[in-house]
């Protein structure tokens, strides 16, 4: 403890520890909450029936295993940048390096746009629960088709697009309350699912949790299998929390527990949902892209008045989700272009607000090229086409990560942390093994196309900057790798420390 102090008191510019357990705690469980289990619970029963909780399981699993990697990574080099980092530290390929930090950003776009269109859904089916001549104030009546949800779902990616030019930050107190929010709504839903089963009112069966069924005629392995790599989607989050590793109170002794802590009290609430939704919903019930949850509570509590308070606690929740991947995408973008792996455009700053306007506007671009083209021209669910190359993204980045585990593990850097040699090994097998085709259907392919078409793109750019800086004999390539996602663009510094890394390089 007072190792801490001391360096707090000598290193004033440094960021500041404010972070014990219990803000970390909250962090972490509200970073995973997010948008997922509003977007894939649905889809998982469409899969394999009353059984949802499984994968959920098999998903805690993988993820679990691949946190172990994190921790001892996180713990030995605690810097901001995440995979990133430990993919260049393991291998010192800039290009590989530059593939991991973009399939991030890529991942965060893609994630932002699939809670876009919960958020969308949502807000559609509330303003009608509130307005409508059925059952609200019989004001008028909010058409919800999937035409009007698109539209609300790009206008609302530019109402983040708006806020994040604004050079808003996180803050740790606000992301508390929005935690709470998102914890409340869950609550509700699992406290309905319990009721209902107590009164036996429900259209659904608790019995239904142990009945399998396989709509794809994939067999119990593989049906499993594609649910897991549906449900990895409302796991995912937890890496994030590594960024706040600067800012952790004693960081190598309360990182581990608290990380995985936060990811066995998420999966046990997810268990909990999914047996709310099968007490209250029959097995067949489609919910529509707006998120399954919605329906539990308007057939669970039809006459309760949280029934119409509810779609808006998802979309406060949902909306949290969303923010934080654009400003995570968007802040990477910067970075990147910054130390010269990007074409330096997108790391121009707006004067007045000091936010990089250029990534915002190319983050927002790519997110809304996508709701576009996956709602009109792919014939596939939205949620699940954007959610499934969320997560798809996010095991070939796991992959690495682990790999980058086992081959760091040879060198003799301080150890603060450290997981058995077999984790990171049966993390990275799964994650492949999960990232691969025989885990997707037919219809959900289409998560190659756009993972594709999106990394291609990032690629694209470097190329141009690579020839860019060979034509005037510059090297591209990372110029600090250890502060590619602390770029505070907001206070003003960034500026300086960038240029002073560019002319060194």
């Amino acid at each position: 403890m007072s190792e801490t102090t001391t360096t707090d008191q000598e290193n004033p510019h440094e960021l500041k520890r404010v972070l014990g357990p219990g803000l970390l705690l909250l962090f972490i469980v509200g970073d995973i909450l997010g948008a997922g289990v509003y977007a894939v619970t649905g889809q998982m029963i469409q899969n394999v029936g009353g059984m949802a909780w499984l994968p959920f399981i098999l998903a805690f699993t993988v993820a679990t295993l691949t946190a172990f990697s994190y921790l001892e990574l996180v713990t030995k080099y605690p810097q901001a940048a995440g995979a990133a980092l430990y993919a260049h530290k393991a291998f010192g390929i800039h290009f590989v390096t530059f593939l991991v930090a973009f399939a991030v950003i890529c991942s965060g776009i893609t994630s932002a746009a699939t809670s876009s269109n919960v958020v969308a859904g949502n807000l559609l089916i509330g303003l009608n629960e509130t307005f409508s001549d059925e059952s609200g104030m019989g004001w008028f009546n909010v058409p919800t088709g999937p035409t009007v949800q698109l539209i609300i779902a790009m206008g609302f990616m530019l109402l983040l697009a708006v806020i994040n030019l604004r050079g808003v930050g996180e803050s740790v107190k606000f992301n508390v309350v929005l935690t709470l929010v998102e914890m409340t709504a869950l609550a509700i839903v699992i406290t309905i699912g319990f009721v209902v089963i107590g009164r036996g009112t429900g259209e659904g069966d608790i019995a239904n949790l142990v009945v399998f069924e396989d709509p794809n005629e994939k067999g119990w392995f593989l049906a499993v299998t594609i649910a897991t790599t549906i449900a990895f989607f409302a796991m995912v989050g937890f890496e994030d929390s590594v960024n706040m590793v600067e800012e952790t109170k004693n960081p190598q002794k309360i990182f581990p527990k608290i990380m995985l802590t936060g990811l066995g009290i998420t999966c046990l609430i997810y268990i909990l949902v999914v047996v709310a939704v099968i007490a209250v919903l029959p097995l067949d019930y489609d919910s529509g892209d707006e998120g399954i949850l919605l329906h539990v509570v308007q057939l669970g509590a039809p006459n309760f008045p949280i029934n119409e308070i509810f779609p808006y606690l998802t979309v406060f929740a949902v909306a949290n989700t969303a923010l934080i991947n654009m400003l995570m995408a968007s802040r990477l973008i910067y970075g990147m272009a910054r130390q010269g792996v990007l074409p330096r455009a997108l790391g121009a700053v707006l004067p007045s607000r000091r936010s990089p306007w250029t990534a915002i506007i190319f983050t927002t671009v790519l997110a809304l090229c996508l709701l576009f083209a996956v709602n009109r021209l792919s014939g596939n669910s939205v949620v699940g086409a954007l959610s499934g190359t969320t997560g798809l993204l996010l095991l070939c980045v796991f992959a690495v990560v682990n790999v980058a585990c086992l081959v760091l593990k040879q060198r003799n850097d301080k150890t603060f942390f450290r997981a058995p040699f077999w984790v990171p090994v049966a993390g990275a097998a799964l994650c492949l093994y999960l990232a691969g085709p025989w885990a997707r259907t037919s219809a959900q392919m289409i998560q190659y196309q756009i993972a594709a078409v999106m990394i291609g793109l990032g690629i694209v750019l470097w190329v141009v900057t690579y020839f860019f800086h060979r034509a005037e004999h510059q090297a591209t390539g990372f110029s600090d790798i250890d502060h590619l996602a602390d770029s505070e663009v907001p206070n003003g510094d960034t500026d300086d420390q960038s240029s002073d890394r560019d002319t060194s390089r």
